[in-house]
C-alpha cells in the first residue's frame, strides 16, 4: 500500500506543485487549505507524513504543530515556510518537527526529506516490534525431535508468503509459533498484528479486522483504520480463526484472493500486502464438519500447516523450558535468574500439565516470586497446587487434610517427608541425601534434628 502524505498550505498553486511530484513518485496525497481543515482530516485519516506550512492565516503553522502532537503523537511533521528563521526552525524542531525546508521550495528537497522521513518511520516501527519480542519471544525452545522438526518447518515456512494454518492444544504456543515465522523471514521489520478472534463479539470483530468509515457503525465519529490495514507489509495472526463469523470469513477469503478489502460502510478498495497466518485447536476437516470454518476459506488457509505438539510429548524440554523462563523473568524484573534443583525439575518433568506450556511459565514464574533465595527446591513447588498432591504420594506421613494449618506448617511436613524419603532412598546416609538434594551437610543436620527424624534404623 502507497504511503500517504498530507500537504497543508494557504497557497493553492504550491499545494498544486508538492500534490503533483509527490503522485508521481506513488505518494498518496491530501490537502488542506489551512490547519482547522487540516485537523478535520486528521480526525479521519492517518497520513504517514504532513508537510504544513509555518505562515497561514488564523491558526499558524507552529500553534498548529502544538495541537497537532499532542492529539496525534505518532505524526511525522515536516515544516515549510517562506519566512523562515533560525528561532523559528529551532522552536518547530523543539516542538518535534522532522524537518525543516525554506521557500522557494527545491522539489528535490523536498522528496530527500519525504524518504529520510519514511525511512525513519520504519526503523522507529522495526525497533518497537524489536522491543516488543525480548518480552513476548518467539523462540521455540526444547530438544525433542518434535521441536527440531517444528523448527525446521517454520524454517521453511518463513520463507515465503503463503498463508500458514498452526494447530495445537491450547497453551502449546501457537503464537510463539506464529512469530518465529514472522521474525525469521523478510517480514521481520513490518509489523506482526495479533488478533484473537474468540475474544470479543461478531460486531466488534469485524470492525477490529478492516476498520470502518465516518458514521459507518453507532458511535463511529471518525474514520478508523482496521488491524488488517496496520499489518500491511507484515503479518496478520488470526487465533481461533474458526471464531469468525461465516460472512467475515468470507470477507478473509476475498483479502486473500484480490489483495485488496474495503472498510465497513466504504466503498474504495485498500490495497494491502499481508500474510496471514491462523491457529486453531481442532483439525480443520473437523471444524468444517461443525460448520464452523468454512470450506473454501479451509483450502486457503491449510496450504501449510504446523502442528505444535503439546507438553506432555515433549517431557524431557520441561527444564530447558524452565531455565528460559527464569532467564526472562530475571530481565524482565531484574536480578539474577534462579536455580532449580534436580528434584524440583524432576517433579515438574512428571506432572501432566493439561495447560501446557502456558501453566508451566505460570507456575514457575509464582514460583519465582515466592522463593526468598536463589535456588528453587521442591520445597517451594506452591503446596497448595495440585502438582504437590500428585507428585508427593500417599499422606503416610501427613495429616488427613493436607491442605489444613498454615502454609508455614505445610511446607515444614512436606520438607520433612522429602528429606524422609531422601534418606531412605539413600540407605540413611546423610552424606549422600545432602549431595542428591544439594544441601550442605551441616544444614541437612541441622534439619534432620530440628523435624526429630530418627536416622538411627
Amino acid at each position: 500500500m502507497s504511503k500517504s502524505i498530507l500537504v497543508v498550505d494557504d497557497e493553492k498553486d504550491i499545494r498544486t506543485a508538492l500534490g503533483g511530484i509527490l503522485e508521481d513518485e506513488g505518494y498518496q496525497v491530501m490537502t488542506a487549505a489551512c490547519a482547522e481543515e487540516a485537523l478535520e482530516i486528521l480526525r479521519q485519516e492517518s497520513p504517514d507524513i504532513l508537510l504544513l506550512d509555518i505562515w497561514m492565516p488564523g491558526m499558524d503553522g507552529i500553534e498548529a504543530l502544538e495541537r497537532f502532537r499532542i492529539s496525534f503523537p505518532g505524526l511525522t511533521v515536516i515544516m515549510i515556510s517562506g519566512h523562515g528563521t533560525i528561532e523559528t526552525a529551532v522552536k518547530a524542531t523543539k516542538l518535534g518537527a522532522y524537518d525543516f525546508i525554506e521557500k522557494p521550495l527545491s522539489l528535490e528537497k523536498v522528496l530527500i526529506s519525504v524518504k529520510n522521513a519514511l525511512q525513519m518511520n520504519e526503523l522507529k516501527n522495526e525497533n518497537e516490534e524489536l522491543k516488543k519480542s525480548i518480552f513476548t519471544g518467539y523462540e521455540l525452545v526444547g530438544d525433542t525431535p518434535s521441536m527440531n522438526s517444528l523448527r525446521e518447518n517454520v524454517a521453511r515456512a518463513a520463507g515465503v508468503s503463503t498463508p500458514l494454518l498452526v494447530t495445537g492444544e491450547k497453551g502449546t504456543g501457537k503464537g510463539r509459533v506464529a512469530r518465529s515465522v514472522h521474525f525469521s523471514g523478510e517480514r521481520k521489520g513490518k509489523p506482526f498484528v495479533a488478533v484473537n478472534c474468540a475474544s470479543m463479539p461478531e460486531v466488534l470483530l469485524d470492525g477490529e479486522l478492516f476498520g470502518w468509515e465516518k458514521g459507518a457503525v453507532p458511535g463511529a465519529m471518525s474514520q478508523k483504520r482496521g488491524k488488517i490495514e496496520v499489518a500491511d507489509g507484515g503479518t496478520l495472526f488470526l487465533n481461533e480463526i474458526g471464531e469468525l463469523s461465516l460472512n467475515s470469513q468470507g470477507r478473509i477469503i476475498e483479502l486473500l484472493q484480490n489483495k485488496s478489502f474495503e472498510r465497513i460502510g466504504g466503498s474504495r478498495r485498500i490495497n494491502v500486502d499481508v500474510r496471514l497466518v491462523a491457529a486453531m485447536e481442532g483439525e480443520p476437516a473437523s471444524e468444517v464438519k461443525k460448520g464452523k470454518l468454512r470450506d473454501d476459506l479451509r483450502y486457503l488457509i491449510n496450504v501449510l500447516n504446523l502442528n505444535v505438539p503439546p507438553l506432555r510429548e515433549r517431557r524431557t524440554d520441561i527444564p530447558d523450558l524452565i531455565g528460559y523462563f527464569s532467564l526472562q523473568f530475571s530481565r524482565r524484573e531484574g536480578g539474577a535468574p534462579k536455580r532449580f534443583t534436580p528434584e524440583t525439575l524432576d517433579i515438574l518433568s512428571r506432572h501432566e500439565w493439561p495447560g501446557n506450556v502456558r501453566e508451566l511459565k505460570n507456575i514457575v514464574e509464582r514460583m519465582l516470586i515466592m522463593t526468598p533465595g536463589s535456588v528453587v527446591t521442591a520445597v517451594d513447588i506452591p503446596v497448595m497446587a495440585r502438582i504437590v498432591n500428585e507428585q508427593a504420594g500417599e499422606a503416610g506421613r501427613r495429616d488427613d487434610n493436607p491442605l489444613s494449618g498454615t502454609l508455614r506448617r505445610a511446607r515444614e511436613e512436606f520438607e520433612k517427608e522429602f528429606i524422609i524419603r531422601r534418606l531412605e532412598e539413600n540407605d540413611w546416609n546423610i552424606s549422600k541425601t545432602a549431595e542428591m538434594i544439594e544441601l550442605e551437610r551441616s544444614n541437612l543436620h541441622r534439619k534432620i534434628k530440628s523435624f526429630g527424624i530418627d536416622v538411627r534404623r
